[in-house]
């Protein structure tokens, strides 16, 4: 299992961290740009907590610390993301109506929560001494933002095929991520719901490629 597992998240990072240099680096427009941003900040901000887990499976030494840490640093990367998305979101669609800077606003209140939650130190980051009360605190408005970054992207599926299942693989990407969120500490087997949810990134990265790809014109 340590072999497969370890495989797949250095092909994951790798993925991620080059998509978004690719995107970058070839970007000729806004769009191009947030992609490619968001596809680093998951890229990198998941390596922090998967390159520790990697090598916890074959060096022989205590990494609670720096897994402990790497969770701190993916949950407020994560948060990030979906900020980009929004943003997407709010460019490809040009929705900068009053309601939409609205719906901003409660996002980037939301996030500052968010990170504000994950950074109180009774999450016990450094120790392993998982809290369910809060995960629960730290996680409800993350989810809330998933919950609105989903309907916003379900209302608006039809108006571009590139990004039509995004909402899709944010919502799936949600439904595995909770379980192991809330409850891994009590049930560590549900940390196997991570490998679907990676999946789910994954497919979201492709969308950017498509995207990309779309906009100038490519097949």
């Amino acid at each position: 299992m340590k072999y497969g597992e370890s495989t797949f998240d250095i092909l994951y990072l790798t993925f991620a961290i080059l998509t978004g240099i690719i995107i970058l680096i070839k970007h000729r427009n806004k769009n191009d740009v947030i992609m490619g941003t968001a596809s680093l900040v998951l890229g990198v901000g998941d390596s922090f907590h998967l390159v520790p887990r990697v090598l916890n499976y074959f060096i022989d030494s205590d990494f609670t610390w720096q897994l402990g840490f790497g969770k701190l640093v993916t949950s407020i990367t994560m948060t990030v993301f979906y900020i980009l998305v929004f943003l997407l979101y709010r460019n490809v669609y040009h929705k900068d109506d009053k309601k939409t800077g609205n719906i901003g606003i409660a996002i980037y209140v939301l996030a500052a929560l968010r990170i504000a939650l994950c950074l109180a130190p009774g999450n016990n980051w450094f120790t392993g001494e998982g809290s369910l009360l809060w995960a629960v605190l730290r996680n409800l408005p993350f989810i809330v933002i998933g919950g609105i970054v989903v309907y916003l992207y379900f209302t608006v599926r039809k108006e571009d095929k590139c990004l039509s299942r995004l909402w899709l693989y944010t919502t799936l990407s949600f439904l595995f991520y909770i379980p192991v969120a809330l409850f891994a500490s009590l049930l560590p087997i549900l940390g196997m719901l991570m490998l679907p949810k990676t999946v789910c990134y994954i497919l979201m990265l492709i969308l950017f490629i498509r995207k990309q790809r779309f906009e100038k014109g490519e097949t």
